[in-house]
């Protein structure tokens, strides 16, 4: 195992699997199609997974790089390629160096996998590139998965968003109980936090906690 690196945790197989049937329903009520909002060569970009991986993992095969030195000098070329400056070229080694606190050989090492990477050395090259934490070494599963659950949150922000926008009517709010749920009930606000929490096994324990408030309440009003 690289210097510096500790165990990669399980696979996010399952949790993709979930996290893309709400971001395709929620990309569909923003009159989103499905290829548009699971594009591989975007969620390559964002994850870091290469778009044949992504491929791969969206259509429910095993896939991704086990390697955790060949997937970090994957993501390092993939952030060189995609992160440009703004005059639109690619960063030189040299400011890659400087922007990372760490000397021209150094940085020319890891580019070209002369040297294994330490946390700290990925840590500095994620700040520089300016992409999530995590961003170098997280196993493709779990990596795409992290991906499309930021995905869902801006759908849902953007949703949010435009709900608040346009007015229902009453005709629509009847036909929709979810949204009359949130509108009638103010609950919009529990269910935004919700969204936000990245796995389904998360969202469970909120669940358990408001069946364990509703049910102090209920006692208490007894």
């Amino acid at each position: 195992m690289p210097e510096g690196f500790s165990a990669v945790g399980p696979s996010a197989a399952g949790a993709q699997a979930s996290v893309v049937a709400r971001v395709v329903e929620l990309a569909e009520r923003l009159g989103m199609s499905r290829d548009e909002i699971l594009d591989p060569e975007r969620l390559s970009a964002e994850s870091g997974v290469p778009a044949h991986t992504v491929r791969a993992l969206l259509d429910g095969r095993p896939a991704g790089e086990s390697d955790l030195q060949a997937r970090f000098l994957q993501r390092f070329e993939l952030l060189r390629r995609t992160r440009l400056k703004p005059n639109g070229r690619p960063y030189t080694q040299q400011e890659i160096a400087d922007g990372a606190g760490m000397s021209r050989q150094q940085a020319g090492a890891l580019i070209h996998g002369d040297r294994r990477p330490t946390m700290e050395h990925c840590a500095a090259i994620q700040r520089f590139f300016e992409v999530h934490a995590g961003f170098l070494t997280a196993e493709d599963p779990e990596a795409l998965a992290d991906c499309l659950r930021r995905t869902e949150q801006e759908l849902l922000q953007r949703l949010t968003g435009a709900e608040a926008e346009a007015p229902s009517s009453a005709g629509e709010l009847q036909g929709d109980p979810l949204q009359r749920l949130l509108q009638d009930h103010g609950v919009r606000g529990i269910a935004w936090r919700a969204a936000q929490l990245p796995s389904d096994k998360h969202r469970d324990k909120v669940t358990e906690w408001l069946d364990l408030l509703l049910e102090n309440v209920r006692r208490d009003d007894s």
